[in-house]
């Protein structure tokens, strides 16, 4: 039919389906696309006779996932239609002079005969319009690697629900009459049955079977010899219309279908005898020359090999690592999720149930609630998984086989450091290096050598200056405060000291930084960061915004700043190293030094590649002495269990979740998975008067005392072992909503009462709903600030505080200082105080002055709001679950986005979109981008052009983040969509249907 002829390939996205190779990701084959251009100039060549061309954009690289129909952008049987095109091709074709004669013959032979089962079925996504295209079989079979989907897949993958049901209800009644009509005959063989299926070996070698088989058809069809293409697939179509939709939506049938089949791969994958695709561990050769491009690494360290070409690695066993701090331990944790993903074609995701690697600081599975989830998500996935691997690192372990036990786990361990850390202690004005085989534990190292004057000893008695001016400014130092008041004191104390010359280094970058800081605030900018940056010093503390520890982190690692005091979070939170670290005091706060907190500060100074050596400095007065020598000299702290400590956000969360998700529903299950946890294995150490079994049991009886689980007995089985748990409508909605089982009665008792007289003329009533309640016994009220803000509130709002029992006198005389008689509950106190906040903060959208109005750090005001942020989503989830709150779901939806950005109303939708924050955002709306829409169809070159500071990398990642986000509200409301369009189930027809039926 290349004579002339139309050419019809169906084309449809399988790029879930089939993965590109690793070279395709890596790299374009020259080849390949050599030979899409010759395909794409076939297409062109087929359609140039066409009145109605309908033009796309050719996109082979990045293929979006389609949702679209076999008919792509044509959807009726109107003139401009696609059944309209392919009528106006089948006409052409049949009016040239050489296939006059035999042109209905050639159609039905094409279209209809079942011999052509050898046709293939090429797939790939063009633009937005899918393309129906059946070659003849000499063209498909020289294009057999087009196609990518194996040969046992689904012909009808890409058809819609209804056409699947369609194509098997005509199977059925083909079967139970003995044969299909012959318009049904005739549409379905125009199918193959599998797609790129090779044409048999006995079709090959006897072509005249394929003759008489297209000359029976012929015969067969003369009856249908007027009916063009059109008339087939508008007969089709009315049949699919008239088809019944499944219960489910396309959209889900597809997903699932999906899923299944990347399991299928995942698993023919594993058991291959070789995931080998590279030299680089594994790994393709691009990969190694990536990291030597981004980030400089050439070559491993010998630990990093020996760890990665370890037995139990290679096996896919479970492994815990533990070393010093700055050891590369990242690097192998990266290497590892690689393999996965490239090797295996396994997702990696973290602390999830679903992962294939679970990379975590082991370390911190002691750390009050932190460590309870932690040690919940990984028992849950040793519970349910068999083929998940666990991968631990560490830097502080002490009892470790109680670890590998829990997680039956290898272990690695060394004590490998790229640079060498020299510990000092610093007592008066002496330095002494700390030395395991001295008598003592140290010995003398030096005399401190500084002129200081009278005054400046007064301001600096512990010598701080004299320590950092030995390294600043050509090298970094950090200095570990106890407060986060005493970080900003020190680091005003230290620029006090420094001479005018610490000004001039990195002048111009300092500056940078500053103007910075005032963009991303506002104008604003810390009085104690104006005085301290031109110096190269800042402070780093929970009291700074995110967006200003971001740039002050930047700034600390490009050189621009030398000079940090911080507190001990960032030790454990921050990846920023120095040449030199100074402990200010062995307390955090007002308790002792730990032994892992000591390791972990430390543990930053030294920086591989830069530094050839790394030092600590602990400053201790003489009555810490003692103390201090046994906290340098003593063994790491022993990890333990907090999954029973941490009551209602651990074990009893634990159990509602494993009744809710169907992990364990009795007894026995439960307990059984108990035992496996790392309590149950600490269970002889932890326990002393209850033991395990008995722990279960009462936290059973609770949750089922507070109403969030049912017990079921079986029926003849009086053991209680057996007993069966369900999870009740508050217990579901606890769990969907994830709140914290001591406040899930209060959050309802709450909700209930605020339905009573629920106050919307302003947000201050949802608010309060919304104000975290573990954030309210934190809290301490400023009482002449809070006088203060009650009285700028309307009457309408102070009623608010009425009615969840907070009076006018009851805060005026807090004010005053007077005798208060009457008992009110101090939590929903301090909650309205922060609902006040939350209030006035969404009113102004700017954190610095609402900062100043109630005189709390920006920080805490931003932490604030990111917190009532996330309680109000969880509000959202438990309301939905529980259909007597129907009224606040609308409401709680719009308060959590205004909540979770907290900006003017225009600037939202914008900051949706990866990397844009306020900042961001304003530029881009007053650059005229003031929608999602115009996000995504922005180009990278202008928007750098337009837009202060933006690079290419940002513009790019802006703009495809849009397109996503675009896509997938597409999908929901095609999703929506196909839900309203869907027959109910229990329609009055369809239920006498199938009642006549029975």
């Amino acid at each position: 039919m290349d004579e002339g002829g139309s050419r019809i390939r169906r084309r449809v996205s399988v790029r879930k389906r089939n993965r590109p190779s690793l070279d395709s990701v890596f790299a374009a084959s020259p080849a390949t696309e050599l030979k899409h251009s010759d395909e794409e100039k076939d297409d062109e060549e087929m359609v140039a006779g066409s009145r109605r061309r309908k033009t796309v954009d050719v996109q082979p690289v990045e293929i979006i996932d389609s949702e679209e129909d076999m008919f792509g952008d044509y959807d009726s049987f109107a003139e401009n239609s696609f059944l309209a095109q392919v009528d106006d091709l089948e006409q052409k074709y049949l009016q040239l002079p050489e296939h006059r004669n035999h042109a209905t013959d050639h159609a039905n032979e094409d279209l209809c005969s079942e011999s052509d089962k050898h046709n293939t079925l090429n797939v790939t996504v063009v633009g937005d319009c899918t393309e129906l295209n059946i070659g003849d079989h000499t063209k498909n079979q020289s294009r057999h690697e087009d196609v990518s989907i194996e040969p046992e897949a689904d012909i009808l993958y890409d058809v819609p629900s209804s056409q699947v049901l369609f194509f098997e209800n005509l199977h059925n009644s083909s079967s139970d009459l003995g044969g299909p009509s012959t318009e049904e005959k005739d549409w379905n063989s125009s199918f193959p049955k599998t797609v790129n299926e090779e044409l048999p070996v006995n079709s090959r070698e006897q072509p005249q079977q394929t003759v008489e088989s297209s000359s029976k058809i012929r015969t067969s069809s003369d009856a249908n010899r007027g009916k063009s293409l059109k008339d087939h697939l508008k007969s089709t179509m009315t049949g699919n219309a008239k088809a019944q939709t499944p219960i489910f939506s396309r959209t889900k049938q597809l997903k699932e279908t999906l899923l299944s089949e990347e399991i299928n791969v995942a698993k023919k994958t594993i058991e291959s005898s070789s995931d080998d695709l590279g030299p680089f561990y594994s790994l393709p050769s691009k990969v190694r020359d990536l990291y030597v491009q981004f980030k400089g690494i050439e070559k491993l360290y010998e630990w990093q090999h020996t760890c990665l070409t370890l037995k139990s690695v290679q096996e896919r066993k479970n492994l815990i690592y533990s070393l010093p701090t700055s050891g590369g331990k990242t690097l192998v944790a990266e290497i590892l999720m690689l393999q996965e993903l490239l090797c295996r074609r396994r997702d990696v995701l973290m602390i999830l149930p679903y992962v294939a690697i679970v990379q975590e600081k082991l370390h911190m599975i002691g750390e009050g609630t932190r460590g309870a989830i932690l040690e919940m998500t990984l028992a849950k996935i040793l519970y349910t998984s068999k083929t998940t691997q666990i991968i631990g690192m560490s830097a502080t372990l002490n009892n470790v086989e109680d670890l590998q036990k829990f997680l039956q786990a290898e272990y690695y361990t060394s004590q490998f450091r790229p640079v060498e850390l020299k510990e000092y202690l610093k007592i008066n004005d002496t330095i002494y290096e700390v030395n395991s085989r001295a008598e003592n534990g140290m010995t003398f190292s030096r005399l401190l050598n500084y002129k200081y004057s009278d005054t400046l000893k007064k301001m600096d008695p512990d010598h701080l200056v004299a320590l950092v001016t030995e390294v600043i400014p050509s090298y970094s130092c950090l200095v570990f405060c106890p407060t986060k008041k005493n970080c900003e004191n020190v680091a005003e104390m230290i620029c006090k000291s420094l001479s005018k010359e610490y000004l001039k280094h990195k002048e111009k970058e300092k500056q940078e930084v500053i103007q910075n800081l005032k963009n991303v605030s506002g104008g604003n900018l810390c009085r104690v960061l104006r005085h301290t940056i031109p110096f190269g010093v800042a402070y780093h503390h929970s009291g700074l915004t995110s967006d200003e520890r971001k740039l002050l982190e930047e700034a600390y690692s490009t050189g621009v700043l030398c000079l940090f005091t911080c507190t001990s979070t960032l030790a454990a939170g921050v990846n920023l190293p120095a040449r030199r670290v100074i402990l200010r005091a062995p307390y955090v706060a007002k308790e002792f030094l730990k032994r892992n907190q000591y390791k972990q500060m430390i543990g930053r100074a030294g920086r591989a590649g830069i530094d050839s050596v790394g030092e600590s400095i602990l400053i201790l007065q003489e009555k810490d002495k003692q103390q201090v020598l046994q906290l340098i000299s003593k063994p790491l702290e022993n990890c333990y269990s907090h999954l029973v400590q941490e009551f209602t956000k651990g074990i009893q969360t634990l159990f509602l979740s494993l009744i809710g998700l169907k992990i364990a529903t009795n007894l026995d299950d439960i307990y059984r998975f108990m035992s496996g946890t790392f309590f149950g294995v600490q269970q002889k150490v932890l326990l002393k008067e209850k033991s395990l079994w008995e722990i279960t049991m009462e936290s059973l009886r609770y949750l089922t005392e507070k109403g969030l689980l049912q017990k079921d007995t079986m029926c003849g089985s009086k053991e209680e072992f057996q007993n069966n748990f369900h999870i009740t409508k508050l217990g579901r909605a606890s769990f969907k909503g994830t709140i914290d089982l001591a406040y899930c009665d209060i959050l309802y008792r709450d909700l209930k009462k605020g339905l009573e007289g629920l106050m919307l003329e302003s947000l201050l009533h949802l608010i309060y709903l919304t104000t975290p309640y573990d954030m309210a016994s934190q809290c301490d009220p400023d009482w002449m600030i809070y006088f203060r803000q009650f009285n700028q509130l309307s009457p309408a709002e102070q009623n608010v505080a009425a009615l969840v029992g907070v009076s006018e006198n009851f805060i005026g005389k807090k004010a005053s200082g007077q005798a208060i008689r009457k008992k009110v509950d101090k939590n929903i106190v301090n909650r309205l105080y922060l609902s006040f906040i939350l209030y006035t903060l969404l009113k102004e959208t700017n954190i610095w002055s609402v900062s100043e109005k109630f005189n709390m750090p920006r920080g805490y005001i931003q932490s604030l709001l990111s917190a009532a942020a996330a309680f109000s989503s969880c509000v959202l989830h438990f309301c939905e679950e529980l259909e007597e709150f129907w009224v606040y779901r609308a409401l709680l939806g719009e308060l959590t986005k205004k909540l979770t950005y907290c900006v003017k109303a225009e600037l939202i939708p914008l900051m949706e979109v990866t990397g844009v924050l306020e900042g961001r955002a304003r530029q881009l709306y007053n650059a005229g981008y003031k929608s999602l829409t115009h996000l995504a169809n922005a180009n990278p070159e202008v928007l750098i052009r337009t837009i202060d500071h933006l690079s290419r990398r940002q513009a790019k990642q802006i703009v495809s983040s849009a397109k996503m986000l675009l896509h997938e509200k597409a999908e929901a409301l095609q999703e929506e969509v196909e839900e309203l369009l869907r027959l109910p189930s229990d329609f009055p027809g369809l239920v006498a249907s199938s009642t006549e039926k029975a």
